[in-house]
């Protein structure tokens, strides 16, 4: 079970790249970002496939996250699925469907409602979150044994998204001029466990995946284990089964965003895991209104 959740643990930390299908390498400052031309009236829906490849004794494991992201002047939704292939005897299948909704800003995207339904013939979780301006609630079917030690506060909770908010977002905020492009931290609260993800700049590197070539900004992830966690995990600062920090490679794009296109880490259990974008697709959301005045009536 470990090693498909590793595997699926790398998909959810990809859960940021959200990108044009765009192979330059160069990007424009002068262009408006995706966000503010949402914020403009633009409502733009994002397609997005993530594959990762990991190998157990040189035998090939595959993980996929598929997710659509709608995002209208006032608000968003996001519908993704994480699914984990493994061979018998070696992995559970790990499949888990995450739905989040929230505001949409200028500049970023805010939780409002999280929920994810684990099916990974263990436990089968559910949990409802809802963050508001000043509380938050979580309900989680079966209940968590416990919300680890400390838990996470409300204070703590209100500068945090979900998961799929807190990476998607990420990949979309504009990058102010002379701003470190890694960007960070990202701060995550998934209904138990409160976890900022920190990000070193490694410099520029060259990198060629199926949806994007070019300079790429190389960033090291490592974790800090904030709340939620059984006591003193929080001493531990890597992402669990991973030996040495998460690499990732952003591509700045024309768009204003600064997307992950390949994502590598170097695990204790099952070796390498590589992910990269297999679909990408950015498009603009036809309303109600809009399809009546192209049809002229």
């Amino acid at each position: 079970m470990k090693r498909a959740y590793m595997l699926a643990s790398g998909l959810a930390l990809a859960m940021a790249g959200i990108a044009v299908a765009d192979t330059s390498g160069g990007s424009s400052a002068a262009a408006p970002t995706v966000l503010a031309g949402v914020k403009a009236g633009t409502p733009t829906r994002m397609i997005y496939e993530l594959e990762a490849k990991a190998y157990v004794l040189f035998i090939p494991a595959t993980g996929r996250a598929s997710f659509t992201v709608d995002m209208k002047p006032d608000n968003y939704v996001i519908n993704s699925r994480v699914k984990v292939t493994g061979i018998a005897d070696w992995f559970v299948n790990y499949d888990m469907v995450l739905q989040a909704s929230g505001y949409t800003r200028d500049n970023a995207l805010k939780t409002y409602s999280y929920v994810s339904q684990n099916r990974d013939g263990k436990k089968n979780r559910r949990v409802n979150l809802t963050i508001g301006p000043d509380s938050f609630k979580m309900k989680a079917d079966p209940e968590f044994g416990n919300l680890g030690d400390p838990a996470a506060t409300t204070e703590q909770v209100l500068k945090t998204n979900d998961p799929i908010t807190a990476l998607i977002t990420f990949a979309l905020e504009p990058r102010a001029p002379g701003a470190d492009p890694c960007g960070g931290p990202i701060r995550i609260f998934d209904g138990r466990q409160l976890t900022y993800l920190h990000l070193k700049n490694a410099g520029m590197k060259q990198v060629k995946t199926d949806a994007w070539s070019g300079n790429a900004i190389e960033c090291h992830v490592t974790m800090e284990k904030v709340a939620g966690y059984k006591k003193g995990e929080s001493n531990k600062d890597n992402l669990s089964g991973i030996d040495g920090p998460l690499r990732m490679w952003l591509a700045p794009l024309e768009n204003g965003t600064t997307v992950p296109v390949k994502i590598q880490a170097d695990t204790d259990k099952i070796g390498k895991i590589t992910l990269q974008a297999k679909k990408l697709r950015f498009e603009p959301i036809v309303t109600e209104e809009a399809a009546v005045t192209s049809d002229g009536q």
